[in-house]
């Protein structure tokens, strides 16, 4: 299986950690099955 590194670089003082983490998390899964793109 092929990996791609993922990485995410946002401002502490505009954008919560928690949140950044989150759209990281959503963003592989999204990558993971890229049929659920198409659908």
């Amino acid at each position: 299986r092929l990996m791609l590194p993922l990485s995410l670089s946002y401002d502490h003082r505009v954008i919560d950690g928690a949140d950044a983490a989150r759209f990281t998390s959503a963003l592989s899964k999204v990558l993971a099955d890229i049929r659920q793109l198409l659908l």
